[in-house]
C-alpha cells in the first residue's frame, strides 16, 4: 500500500478527512499508525481524544485500486488492546480507607469562606427556624407540595346523585329507539 511517506501523508490527509465529517476535530488524537488489511486496503489509525473513550481508536479504511484515486471504505471509533478491560478490582475495605482519609484531608484544610460560621450551625440544628422550612427537601417533594389549607374538591361517588340533568341524558325516548328488525 503506501509505499513511501508521500503515500501515507496523503492517505492521512484523505482519513482525516473522513473523520472531520463524522466527529469534530477536537476528538481526533495523534496519527498512530496504519494496518495493511490487504487487496489494496489499509487502515490508518489515529488516538481517540473523545472524552470516555481512553485507549479507543479512529481507524479509517482506504482502498487503493490501480490507475484510481485512494477512497475511504469506512471510519470508525474502534476499542485499542485492553481498552475494554475493567480496572483491576480494588477490595472495599481499601477503597474505603482511601475515601475517608481524603475526607478526612478535606476536613483539615478548609479554604478561607467556606467554612460556616458557629452561628449558622447553630440555626441549622436547633430546627426552629422557619425560613428553612421553604429550602429543605422533605416530604412536601414527594407529595407535590404543601397542601395544609388547600381545599380539594373530591368527586362524589354516592349513587343517588340528586341531578336531574344526567337522568334526561341517560334515558331514550321511545321514538327515538329504533324497532327495526
Amino acid at each position: 500500500m503506501p509505499d513511501s511517506t508521500g503515500a501515507t501523508h496523503q492517505y492521512e490527509d484523505l482519513a482525516r478527512a473522513a473523520l472531520l465529517e463524522i466527529t469534530p476535530a477536537a476528538t481526533i488524537g495523534d496519527f498512530v499508525g496504519t494496518t495493511d488489511e490487504g487487496d489494496g486496503v489499509v487502515s490508518l489509525l489515529f488516538a481517540s481524544a473523545q472524552p470516555g473513550y481512553p485507549d479507543w481508536l479512529w481507524t479509517v479504511s482506504v482502498a487503493q485500486v490501480e490507475g484510481a484515486e485512494p477512497t475511504v471504505l469506512e471510519a470508525e471509533l474502534m476499542p485499542a488492546e485492553g481498552a475494554l478491560l475493567a480496572p483491576d478490582w480494588v477490595p472495599w475495605s481499601d477503597r474505603l480507607a482511601e475515601y475517608k482519609a481524603a475526607q478526612a484531608q478535606s476536613d483539615e484544610a478548609p479554604s478561607e469562606g467556606d467554612e460556616p460560621d458557629d452561628d449558622d450551625l447553630d440555626d441549622d440544628l436547633d430546627g426552629d427556624d422557619e425560613s428553612d422550612d421553604d429550602d429543605d427537601l422533605d416530604n412536601d417533594v414527594l407529595h407535590g407540595g404543601d397542601l395544609d389549607g388547600v381545599d380539594i374538591d373530591e368527586p362524589d361517588l354516592d349513587d343517588d346523585d340528586d341531578d336531574e340533568s344526567d337522568d334526561d341524558d341517560d334515558e331514550l325516548d321511545d321514538d327515538e329507539v329504533d324497532r327495526t328488525y
